[in-house]
């Protein structure tokens, strides 16, 4: 079964619905030999809304790791290895590039994430890694 495998995340409930299915796909490999890359990938819109809404760096910091908590409360009570990461650029090539960097072996997405105005005008995430991902993408519904 799939040892690295990166789950897209970025707060919104169908990432956390794709955390779920990832976890479920390293607990059927023994205990520890599954690593989980839990990627959050900020992009120009959310770092001008987080320096607006922040007056400093720790509370941005802060606002970021929040969006992950959920998903990292999941794999710590699974007992899988994990690892969170904060990038950023545009989500789509980010995770593909990242994906190809560190030889992920499985992407594991939501169908729908927090930005609705970016989606109707750029086109999905989801659909973005699906065309460009060099490894299998599951979406989850």
């Amino acid at each position: 079964m799939f040892k690295k495998i990166l789950i897209a995340s970025d707060g919104s409930s169908d990432s956390i619905k794709a955390a779920e299915k990832a976890i479920e796909f390293a607990k059927m490999n023994k205990e520890g030999e599954t690593q989980i890359e839990v990627v959050y990938v900020v992009d120009g819109n959310t770092s001008k809304h987080d320096v607006l809404h922040n007056w400093d760096s720790l509370g941005i910091r802060e606002e970021r790791k929040e969006k992950l908590r959920a998903v990292e409360q999941k794999a710590f009570k699974a007992r899988v290895n994990y690892d969170l990461k904060i990038l950023r650029g545009d989500p789509g090539n980010t995770l593909v590039k990242y994906a190809d960097e560190n030889e992920i072996e499985l992407i594991v997405i939501g169908n729908r994430g927090l930005s609705t105005l970016q989606e109707m005008v750029m086109g999905s995430v989801s659909h973005k890694v699906i065309q460009k991902a060099n490894c299998p993408v599951l979406i989850v519904k």
